[in-house]
């Protein structure tokens, strides 16, 4: 996009001194669509002037030179965004102790504790995947997330909704996936505790129910960040 002088584009670092919050939460705001933004090549997120002073008049807690003093704004904009409360967060035992536990008990190489965003997959937990995050397009938990019912793959690579994925047809090469939904404290659906393999299989059923005891307590633990996450 041009730069122009009526209406110059800006950094997050920019836009969050305009807007008066830290850069993490200008950062949701770009990932949410609450603030309009885009990415550069390079992967740096942009920001016209005009998109920051729209929001600025969205919120009634805009100070008289344009920015935002109320400390609850940026909290009350990332509570209204499922799973936002855990987005970007330090690990913790709890979500990471869940995701041994999920991979142990359907003996499976790869399990995540994951966080949908408007344009990226975030993972909470791992276990066997380097990866921290991916694009949105490559969840394979949308269809759990998107329905409330666990979602078991048994070929990825037989799946026309999967076989094209990098994931599938690249490094780490997942062939099945089961996951289950994870909700925050209004019910609202954000992510899954997840396990994958490098081999086509199927869970045995104590072994789904395991699974889906463990996304149960997940959900609790996420109730328990915020109320919103």
């Amino acid at each position: 996009m041009a730069q122009t002088d009526e209406d110059p584009v800006l950094t997050t670092s920019e836009a969050a001194q305009l807007l008066g919050v830290a850069i993490s939460t200008a950062q949701i705001w770009m990932e949410s669509g609450a603030l309009a933004a885009w990415k550069t090549p390079g992967g740096h997120r942009r920001v016209r002037l005009s998109a920051v002073r729209e929001l600025q008049l969205q919120h009634s807690a805009a100070a008289p030179d344009g920015s935002i003093v109320d400390s609850d704004s940026a909290a009350q904009v990332a509570a209204t965004l499922p799973g936002q409360a855990l987005l970007d967060t330090p690990p913790e035992e709890a979500f990471d102790r869940l995701a041994r536990l999920a991979a142990q008990v359907t003996d499976c190489p790869m399990a995540l504790v994951t966080v949908l965003a408007p344009q990226r997959q975030w993972f909470k937990a791992r276990v066997g995947l380097d990866l921290a995050e991916t694009p949105r397009a490559w969840a394979f938990c949308d269809q759990a997330v998107e329905t409330g019912e666990a979602c078991e793959v048994v070929d990825t690579a037989l799946d026309p909704r999967f076989a094209a994925n990098p994931l599938v047809t690249g490094a780490p090469h997942v062939r099945f996936y089961a996951g289950v939904a994870l909700e925050d404290a209004q019910g609202r659906r954000f992510g899954t505790l997840c396990v994958m393999d490098r081999d086509p299989r199927r869970l045995r059923g104590r072994e789904m129910r395991a699974l889906r005891e463990l996304a149960a307590i997940a959900t609790e633990e996420a109730a328990r960040r915020g109320g919103a996450g």
